[in-house]
Protein backbone atom coordinates (compact mmCIF):
# COMPACT_ATOMS: atom_id res chain seq x y z
CA UNK A 1 0.00 0.00 0.00
CA UNK A 2 1.84 3.24 -1.14
CA UNK A 3 1.62 6.05 1.44
CA UNK A 4 0.13 8.53 -0.76
CA UNK A 5 -2.98 6.24 -0.85
CA UNK A 6 -2.95 6.24 2.85
CA UNK A 7 -2.41 10.37 2.68
CA UNK A 8 -5.63 10.33 -0.04
CA UNK A 9 -7.60 8.17 2.11
CA UNK A 10 -6.86 9.94 5.51
CA UNK A 11 -8.14 13.36 3.44
CA UNK A 12 -11.14 12.05 2.54
CA UNK A 13 -12.04 10.32 5.62
CA UNK A 14 -11.41 13.96 7.53
CA UNK A 15 -13.73 15.85 5.04
CA UNK A 16 -15.95 13.31 5.84
CA UNK A 17 -15.98 13.14 9.89
CA UNK A 18 -16.42 17.33 9.68
CA UNK A 19 -19.87 16.81 7.70
CA UNK A 20 -21.53 13.64 9.76
CA UNK A 21 -23.00 14.31 13.14
CA UNK A 22 -26.60 14.94 14.55
CA UNK A 23 -26.95 18.04 13.60
CA UNK A 24 -26.90 18.17 9.59
CA UNK A 25 -23.84 20.02 8.14
CA UNK A 26 -23.14 20.01 4.47
CA UNK A 27 -19.97 21.22 1.97
CA UNK A 28 -22.16 23.80 0.40
CA UNK A 29 -22.51 25.49 4.01
CA UNK A 30 -18.93 26.50 4.22
CA UNK A 31 -19.97 29.68 2.17
CA UNK A 32 -22.60 30.84 4.25
CA UNK A 33 -21.50 29.89 7.99
CA UNK A 34 -24.25 30.97 10.32
CA UNK A 35 -23.18 31.67 14.15
CA UNK A 36 -24.70 28.40 14.90
CA UNK A 37 -22.97 26.20 12.14
CA UNK A 38 -19.54 27.56 12.71
CA UNK A 39 -19.66 26.83 16.64
CA UNK A 40 -20.63 23.04 15.44
CA UNK A 41 -17.86 23.39 12.59
CA UNK A 42 -15.03 24.97 14.74
CA UNK A 43 -16.27 24.51 18.76
CA UNK A 44 -16.88 20.34 18.07
CA UNK A 45 -16.25 19.02 14.64
CA UNK A 46 -12.43 20.37 14.60
CA UNK A 47 -11.73 19.77 17.52
CA UNK A 48 -12.92 15.43 17.50
CA UNK A 49 -11.24 15.02 14.09
CA UNK A 50 -7.83 16.53 15.42
CA UNK A 51 -8.35 14.44 18.68
CA UNK A 52 -8.57 11.29 16.39
CA UNK A 53 -6.02 11.81 13.98
CA UNK A 54 -3.54 12.68 17.35
CA UNK A 55 -4.74 9.54 19.27
CA UNK A 56 -4.47 7.65 16.04
CA UNK A 57 -1.40 8.45 15.24
CA UNK A 58 0.29 8.34 18.30
CA UNK A 59 -1.20 5.25 19.86
CA UNK A 60 -0.09 3.14 16.52
CA UNK A 61 3.37 4.30 17.11
CA UNK A 62 3.02 3.34 20.66
CA UNK A 63 2.23 -0.26 19.76
CA UNK A 64 5.09 -0.42 17.05
CA UNK A 65 7.45 0.84 19.91
CA UNK A 66 6.90 -1.68 22.22
CA UNK A 67 6.70 -4.57 19.43
CA UNK A 68 10.05 -3.77 18.18
CA UNK A 69 11.59 -3.31 22.16
CA UNK A 70 10.17 -6.63 23.24
CA UNK A 71 10.18 -8.06 19.69
CA UNK A 72 6.98 -9.94 19.66
CA UNK A 73 4.38 -8.90 17.70
CA UNK A 74 1.32 -9.36 19.83
CA UNK A 75 3.06 -6.97 22.50
CA UNK A 76 1.25 -3.79 22.64
CA UNK A 77 -0.11 -1.10 25.52
CA UNK A 78 -3.17 -2.91 25.43
CA UNK A 79 -1.91 -6.77 25.72
CA UNK A 80 1.26 -5.22 28.75
CA UNK A 81 -0.84 -3.58 30.95
CA UNK A 82 0.11 -0.40 30.02
CA UNK A 83 -3.32 0.87 29.85
CA UNK A 84 -4.79 -0.79 33.08
CA UNK A 85 -1.42 1.03 35.25
CA UNK A 86 -2.91 4.47 33.68
CA UNK A 87 -6.43 3.41 34.87
CA UNK A 88 -5.23 2.78 38.19
CA UNK A 89 -3.01 5.89 38.08
CA UNK A 90 -5.83 8.00 37.22
CA UNK A 91 -8.53 6.75 40.05
CA UNK A 92 -5.29 7.58 42.39
CA UNK A 93 -5.80 10.92 41.36
CA UNK A 94 -9.37 11.07 41.91
CA UNK A 95 -9.36 9.38 45.29
CA UNK A 96 -6.45 11.38 46.76
CA UNK A 97 -5.85 14.43 44.04
CA UNK A 98 -9.37 14.91 44.20
CA UNK A 99 -9.15 18.72 42.85
CA UNK A 100 -6.31 18.26 40.34
CA UNK A 101 -6.17 19.16 37.32
CA UNK A 102 -6.39 17.18 34.08
CA UNK A 103 -2.27 18.06 33.15
CA UNK A 104 -1.37 16.80 37.24
CA UNK A 105 -4.08 13.38 36.47
CA UNK A 106 -2.45 13.37 33.28
CA UNK A 107 1.18 12.74 35.21
CA UNK A 108 0.12 10.56 37.70
CA UNK A 109 -1.37 8.26 35.41
CA UNK A 110 2.10 8.60 33.58
CA UNK A 111 3.87 7.95 36.91
CA UNK A 112 1.78 4.61 36.57
CA UNK A 113 1.70 3.31 33.44
CA UNK A 114 5.36 4.06 33.41
CA UNK A 115 5.40 1.67 36.69
CA UNK A 116 3.43 -0.69 34.92
CA UNK A 117 5.23 -1.06 31.56
CA UNK A 118 8.55 -1.48 33.49
CA UNK A 119 7.42 -4.06 35.78
CA UNK A 120 6.18 -5.84 32.18
CA UNK A 121 9.31 -5.49 30.96
CA UNK A 122 11.35 -6.97 34.12
CA UNK A 123 8.36 -10.16 33.68
CA UNK A 124 9.54 -10.71 30.41
CA UNK A 125 13.05 -11.14 31.26
CA UNK A 126 12.47 -13.71 33.78
CA UNK A 127 10.56 -15.80 31.29
CA UNK A 128 12.82 -18.50 29.92
CA UNK A 129 9.58 -19.81 27.31
CA UNK A 130 9.55 -16.34 24.98
CA UNK A 131 6.70 -18.16 22.85
CA UNK A 132 5.02 -15.39 20.27
CA UNK A 133 1.37 -16.31 22.14
CA UNK A 134 2.70 -16.61 25.81
CA UNK A 135 4.34 -13.65 26.29
CA UNK A 136 1.02 -11.46 25.39
CA UNK A 137 -1.03 -13.64 27.76
CA UNK A 138 1.20 -12.93 30.21
CA UNK A 139 0.92 -9.11 29.50
CA UNK A 140 -2.89 -9.57 29.68
CA UNK A 141 -3.26 -11.71 33.26
CA UNK A 142 -0.95 -8.90 34.70
CA UNK A 143 -3.04 -5.77 32.93
CA UNK A 144 -6.53 -7.84 34.31
CA UNK A 145 -4.59 -7.75 37.92
CA UNK A 146 -4.12 -4.08 38.19
CA UNK A 147 -7.97 -3.47 36.53
CA UNK A 148 -9.03 -5.94 39.43
CA UNK A 149 -6.87 -3.63 41.64
CA UNK A 150 -8.51 -0.43 40.35
CA UNK A 151 -12.23 -1.61 40.59
CA UNK A 152 -11.82 -2.86 43.97
CA UNK A 153 -10.92 0.29 45.40
CA UNK A 154 -13.46 1.93 42.81
CA UNK A 155 -15.92 0.08 44.20
CA UNK A 156 -14.97 1.05 48.04
CA UNK A 157 -15.03 4.75 47.22
CA UNK A 158 -18.46 4.43 45.26
CA UNK A 159 -16.55 5.93 42.00
CA UNK A 160 -16.93 2.69 39.86
CA UNK A 161 -19.37 4.43 37.34
CA UNK A 162 -17.69 7.40 37.07
CA UNK A 163 -14.35 5.28 36.20
CA UNK A 164 -16.17 3.03 33.56
CA UNK A 165 -18.25 5.95 32.01
CA UNK A 166 -15.26 7.69 32.08
CA UNK A 167 -12.05 6.13 30.50
CA UNK A 168 -14.68 4.00 27.74
CA UNK A 169 -12.83 5.88 24.41
CA UNK A 170 -15.14 8.24 23.30
CA UNK A 171 -14.52 11.19 21.00
CA UNK A 172 -18.10 12.72 21.39
CA UNK A 173 -16.95 14.78 24.22
CA UNK A 174 -13.94 16.36 22.36
CA UNK A 175 -14.40 20.30 22.12
CA UNK A 176 -12.45 23.39 22.38
CA UNK A 177 -10.81 23.14 25.34
CA UNK A 178 -10.89 19.51 26.53
CA UNK A 179 -8.82 18.14 23.67
CA UNK A 180 -5.49 20.12 23.27
CA UNK A 181 -3.51 17.95 26.43
CA UNK A 182 -3.34 15.83 23.35
CA UNK A 183 -0.86 17.76 21.55
CA UNK A 184 1.93 16.56 24.04
CA UNK A 185 1.53 13.62 21.79
CA UNK A 186 2.99 15.46 18.91
CA UNK A 187 6.83 15.97 19.68
CA UNK A 188 6.82 12.77 21.27
CA UNK A 189 6.18 11.00 17.83
CA UNK A 190 8.90 12.90 16.83
CA UNK A 191 11.14 12.07 19.12
CA UNK A 192 9.88 8.45 18.39
CA UNK A 193 10.86 9.38 14.49
CA UNK A 194 14.40 10.25 15.49
CA UNK A 195 15.24 7.58 17.76
CA UNK A 196 13.89 4.73 15.13
CA UNK A 197 17.24 3.56 14.15
CA UNK A 198 18.42 3.36 18.00
CA UNK A 199 14.88 1.34 18.85
CA UNK A 200 15.57 -1.02 16.00
CA UNK A 201 19.00 -1.87 17.15
CA UNK A 202 17.30 -1.93 20.70
CA UNK A 203 15.30 -4.49 19.67
CA UNK A 204 18.13 -7.20 18.80
CA UNK A 205 19.00 -7.53 21.95
CA UNK A 206 21.25 -5.90 24.73
CA UNK A 207 24.93 -7.72 24.09
CA UNK A 208 24.22 -6.45 19.72
CA UNK A 209 22.95 -3.02 20.85
CA UNK A 210 26.62 -3.13 23.33
CA UNK A 211 28.48 -4.71 20.89
CA UNK A 212 27.44 -1.47 17.93
CA UNK A 213 28.39 0.62 21.21
CA UNK A 214 24.88 1.83 22.07
CA UNK A 215 23.63 2.35 25.59
CA UNK A 216 20.52 -0.36 25.34
CA UNK A 217 18.86 0.33 28.82
CA UNK A 218 18.30 3.58 28.08
CA UNK A 219 17.22 3.56 24.51
CA UNK A 220 14.35 1.15 26.34
CA UNK A 221 13.64 3.32 28.83
CA UNK A 222 13.22 6.27 26.29
CA UNK A 223 10.95 4.07 24.36
CA UNK A 224 8.83 3.39 27.56
CA UNK A 225 8.67 6.94 28.65
CA UNK A 226 7.02 7.57 25.65
CA UNK A 227 5.07 4.98 25.44
CA UNK A 228 3.63 5.56 28.94
CA UNK A 229 3.58 9.46 28.51
CA UNK A 230 1.52 9.28 25.18
CA UNK A 231 -0.83 6.38 26.88
CA UNK A 232 -1.72 8.31 30.01
CA UNK A 233 -2.69 11.36 27.38
CA UNK A 234 -4.66 9.90 25.72
CA UNK A 235 -6.39 7.70 28.47
CA UNK A 236 -7.11 10.82 30.50
CA UNK A 237 -8.12 13.05 27.09
CA UNK A 238 -10.57 10.30 24.85
CA UNK A 239 -10.44 7.06 27.61
CA UNK A 240 -8.92 3.61 26.56
CA UNK A 241 -9.00 2.64 22.82
CA UNK A 242 -8.29 -0.87 23.31
CA UNK A 243 -6.19 -3.13 20.49
CA UNK A 244 -5.26 -0.18 18.12
CA UNK A 245 -1.20 -0.08 18.89
CA UNK A 246 -1.71 -3.76 18.24
CA UNK A 247 -3.35 -4.47 15.26
CA UNK A 248 -1.69 -1.54 12.90
CA UNK A 249 1.57 -2.16 13.29
CA UNK A 250 0.64 -5.76 12.33
CA UNK A 251 -0.59 -5.14 9.40
CA UNK A 252 1.74 -2.40 8.33
CA UNK A 253 4.86 -4.74 8.72
CA UNK A 254 2.67 -7.50 6.50
CA UNK A 255 3.38 -5.85 3.91
CA UNK A 256 6.23 -3.00 4.47
CA UNK A 257 8.78 -5.40 6.85
CA UNK A 258 10.39 -5.02 10.05
CA UNK A 259 12.38 -1.44 9.21
CA UNK A 260 10.77 0.44 12.17
CA UNK A 261 12.23 4.08 10.54
CA UNK A 262 10.47 3.23 7.08
CA UNK A 263 6.90 1.74 9.02
CA UNK A 264 6.93 4.69 11.05
CA UNK A 265 5.04 6.98 8.62
CA UNK A 266 2.85 3.66 7.49
CA UNK A 267 1.84 3.62 10.81
CA UNK A 268 0.57 7.09 11.64
CA UNK A 269 -1.37 7.18 8.47
CA UNK A 270 -3.32 3.57 8.71
CA UNK A 271 -3.57 4.47 12.79
CA UNK A 272 -5.68 7.85 12.36
CA UNK A 273 -7.46 6.16 9.14
CA UNK A 274 -8.62 3.26 10.61
CA UNK A 275 -9.91 5.16 13.84
CA UNK A 276 -11.53 7.55 11.90
CA UNK A 277 -13.36 4.51 9.85
CA UNK A 278 -14.24 3.37 13.26
CA UNK A 279 -15.69 6.60 14.49
CA UNK A 280 -17.68 7.24 11.41
CA UNK A 281 -19.27 3.81 11.46
CA UNK A 282 -19.73 4.57 15.01
CA UNK A 283 -21.91 7.56 13.84
CA UNK A 284 -24.09 6.20 11.20
CA UNK A 285 -24.73 2.80 12.50
CA UNK A 286 -27.34 4.34 14.96
CA UNK A 287 -28.23 7.54 13.62
CA UNK A 288 -28.61 10.02 15.18
CA UNK A 289 -27.01 8.21 18.12
CA UNK A 290 -23.38 6.82 18.15
CA UNK A 291 -21.60 3.98 19.66
CA UNK A 292 -18.13 5.21 21.45
CA UNK A 293 -14.88 4.94 20.00
CA UNK A 294 -13.84 2.00 22.57
CA UNK A 295 -16.42 -0.38 21.46
CA UNK A 296 -15.99 0.06 17.37
CA UNK A 297 -12.11 -0.40 17.85
CA UNK A 298 -12.68 -2.86 20.73
CA UNK A 299 -15.01 -5.22 18.22
CA UNK A 300 -13.25 -4.90 14.95
CA UNK A 301 -9.83 -4.97 16.59
CA UNK A 302 -10.15 -8.13 18.13
CA UNK A 303 -11.49 -10.13 15.35
CA UNK A 304 -8.53 -8.78 13.34
CA UNK A 305 -6.56 -9.46 16.54
CA UNK A 306 -8.13 -13.06 16.52
CA UNK A 307 -7.00 -13.48 12.80
CA UNK A 308 -2.91 -12.61 13.03
CA UNK A 309 -3.29 -15.30 16.03
CA UNK A 310 -4.42 -17.60 13.98
CA UNK A 311 -2.13 -16.72 11.15
CA UNK A 312 1.26 -16.00 13.06
CA UNK A 313 3.14 -18.59 11.89
CA UNK A 314 2.96 -16.91 8.26
CA UNK A 315 3.68 -13.09 9.95
CA UNK A 316 6.13 -13.71 13.14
Amino acid sequence: MKKRYLVIALVILSITSLFIGAKDLSVFDLFRLSEEQYQILFVSRFPRLMSIIIAGISMSICGLIMQQLTRNKFVSPTTAGTEDSARLGILVSLIIFTSASPLEKMLVAFVFSLAGTFIFMKILDKIKFKDAIFIPLVGLMFGSIVGSITTFFAYKNNIVQNMSSWLQGNFSLMIQGRYELLYISIPLVIIAYLYANKFTIAGMGEEFSINLGLNHKQIVNIGLVIVALVTSVVTITVGIIPFLGLIIPNIVTIYQGDNLKKNLPHTALLGAAFVLICDILGRIIIYPYEIAIGVMVGVIGSGIFLYLLLRRNAYE
